[in-house]
């Protein structure tokens, strides 16, 4: 990452390319392959979007980490503006210490991690949260499901960044539980956002419908 288009506002997304059978697979025996990398495209757009939007009233930079095609790809796909870099090797944990980590190595104050599986986070939600970090070592998004839908880091406990993400067991119900008892046992700070709903699974399928009314 250049070090120079990050601000001390940082904000990262999680996504995935949206090739058929590799992306929101879970969705796949009700959607089928096409149809859930077509919802994968979808909710990528409406989070983009949204965030586009936050720019408009915070002075932050964003990044989109991706898994599968290239930074050109993604661009192309995502528009300009927008800083692109590979999520890189290793499980989910690795993935987002080693993004938090350079953003803040690159200058940033308040890093901040979202997915494009929560169509209920909103600009005064993800404001709140960049707010939080001027007080709080760390601040979650909880979602319903145990897991989390965003993760922000301030700037002062970079070094503890690695173990912040070490030894979750990703994908199940226990993360975001985890994740808080590795703070307590670090003495970090945690700030919580309202509780909202991600759609990974077919019977989420209404939570995003409820965005496609008009569309």
């Amino acid at each position: 990452m250049v070090p120079s288009l990050v601000k001390k506002q940082h904000l990262i997304i999680f996504s995935r390319y949206p090739e058929s059978g590799k992306t929101k697979t879970r969705m796949i025996p009700a959607l089928g392959a096409d149809g859930a990398a077509n919802l994968q495209r979808q909710m990528t757009e409406f989070t983009v979007a949204t965030v586009k939007k936050l720019q408009q009233e915070l002075d932050i930079s964003v990044e989109v980490r991706f898994s599968g095609g290239n930074s050109q790809i993604m661009a192309n796909w995502l528009g300009k503006g927008l800083i692109y870099q590979s999520q890189g090797e290793g499980d989910l944990g690795k993935k987002m210490a080693r993004a938090s980590l350079s953003t803040l190595q690159g200058g940033a104050k308040k890093s901040i991690i979202i997915g494009t599986d929560c169509p209920d986070i909103s600009i005064e939600i993800l404001t709140r949260a960049f707010d939080y970090l001027d007080q709080y070592n760390c601040v979650i998004g909880p979602a319903v499901d145990g897991g989390y839908y965003l993760i922000g880091i301030s700037d002062g406990i970079s070094e503890l960044i690695p173990e912040l993400f070490m030894g979750i067991d990703w994908g199940t119900s226990q993360v975001r539980q985890q994740t808080l008892d590795i703070a307590r046992n670090l003495d970090l700070s945690v700030a919580s956002l309202p509780l909202l709903n991600d759609v990974d699974r077919p019977e989420d399928l209404s939570i995003w419908q409820k965005y496609q009314v008009g569309n």
